[in-house]
Order: structure tokens, then sequence, then C-alpha cells
């Protein structure tokens, strides 16, 4: 496999409802075997449900502040600050601020889902990025 160049600006967005939009990166489309990432970005107000992976994860903030709910407990954060869960911990991030809020994560295994807490749907995050679509 050769290695690959991904330029957020020209790659498919996914609406993930509520002010937020995801760029997936490192898929397994572009060849990745072990790991994928991308970038969210949160509109004011916007946030995420309460859930869950089956890997580790790791998110930095690339702008903004943020609220990292993380197992019921409020952390803020701000550009730069970055955070590891470890799999299965319930976490969510918020922008609680007036101005768009952007983060980096990364899932350490290419076959990650998402639980959400609220229903206990898991669906695969490589099944969500399918969704997304150029804007």
């Amino acid at each position: 496999m050769d290695a690959a160049i991904m330029r957020p600006d020209e790659l498919p967005v996914n609406d993930r409802g509520n002010g937020a939009r995801t760029v997936p990166l490192v898929t397994q489309k572009c060849g990745s075997t072990s790991m994928i990432n991308g970038i969210t970005a949160f509109e004011p107000g916007a946030k995420i449900e309460v859930h869950l992976h089956n890997c580790e994860e790791s998110v930095m903030i690339l702008e903004g502040e943020a609220i990292a709910e993380i197992d019921g407990v409020r952390h803020h954060l701000k550009t730069g600050d970055t955070t590891w869960l470890p799999a299965n911990i319930p976490h969510r991030f918020i922008n609680e601020s007036d101005s768009t809020m952007r983060i980096f994560w990364i899932y350490a295994d290419i076959h990650a889902t998402r639980t959400m807490v609220a229903t206990g749907i898991t669906r695969s995050i490589n099944e969500e990025h399918q969704k997304a679509k150029k804007i």
C-alpha cells in the first residue's frame, strides 16, 4: 500500500447532527489496517451523546474549548489538551462556548465501534464514515 495525504477541506463530511460534523481522515478506505482518525467540528452548543468504544481512543483539542465528560466527570479542556480513554469508558465532548470547537481523534483499532449508552445501539465507526458526503 502506498502512503497517503489527506486534505480535510477536500474530503467528505459526515453530519453527526446536533451541530457536529466529522471528516474521516485515515480509514480502511485509504488502506489503514490498524487505526483510524479524523476531525470533528462542534458548533457553539453542540455535543455528542454519551457513548463508549470497543478500543482505546485519544482526542486532542485543535481549536476552541471543550468539556470532556468522562465516566460522568466533567473536564474543561483548551486547545492542545489531549485525552486518552481506555476501551468501554462512557464519555462525550461538549462545546459550551460561543465559537467553533474542533477535535482530532484516533481509535486504536480499525474495527472500532461506538455504543450509545442511552440506547445500547452499537455501530461500526467505518459504517458511520460511509455516510460522509462531499459538501
